[in-house]
């Protein structure tokens, strides 16, 4: 069975977040419409290598599945516009995150949907990176984050919503001081293991 595209993206992001890393993800779907954060980091000056399938020229037949290649790299900010959302609309919080790293304005719009996920996740995104030092602000359909400065670090109450969790985790991993996750437990819904595969990339 391949692997999840969602879960692997947050250990992609701690690879385009963290200065001198590089993530291996083996056996991943690559099918277009369950890729779209790793589009997104692209444009946003990621290195990822691997067969993203074409959206313009999909499989018929069968699920892409290959090797994803993510190394770090100067990240610039991005506008993501609501035809993207479908695409990436549980990574969208870690758009956000690379947005904190990122040079320049990041913002999300059309993604209202966000609202009504496990917790409302455009306010808890936004309160979360914001404890932990970033620029952002919430819209009514997304967010902005003014990036450049990273984060400094401190806690995130995941609001036991497991994407916010691993949020958090993967914060933690590109803060200066560190994140300590509150409700860290809720990522097992989605990602058992989570914690061990987080502990692997800095082992």
């Amino acid at each position: 069975m391949p692997g999840d595209a969602s879960s692997g993206a947050f250990l992609a992001a701690a690879a385009c977040a963290v200065p001198g890393s590089r993530v291996l993800l083996d056996g991943v779907a690559l099918n277009w419409t369950r890729t779209g954060f790793f589009r997104i980091a692209e444009r946003m000056g990621a290195v990822i290598v691997g067969d993203l399938e074409d959206p313009s020229n999909p499989s018929a037949t069968e699920e892409p599945v290959g090797e994803l290649d993510i190394a770090q790299a100067p990240l610039e900010g991005t506008t993501v516009e609501p035809a993207e959302v479908p695409l990436a609309i549980d990574e969208l919080p870690l758009v956000a995150l690379l947005g904190c790293f990122a040079e320049g304005e990041t913002v999300v719009r059309g993604a209202e949907e966000l609202r009504v996920k496990e917790s409302d996740r455009i306010a808890g995104v936004v309160d979360g990176l914001r404890a932990l030092g970033a620029d952002i602000d919430a819209t009514p359909d997304g967010f902005a984050v003014r990036g450049g400065g990273g984060l400094d670090g401190g806690e995130l109450d995941s609001r036991g919503d497991h994407r916010m969790a691993m949020l958090g985790a993967i914060a933690g991993l590109a803060s200066r001081r560190g994140v300590e996750v509150e409700g860290i437990e809720a990522a097992a819904v989605s990602y058992p293991g989570f914690e061990e595969a987080i502990r692997s990339l800095v082992g």
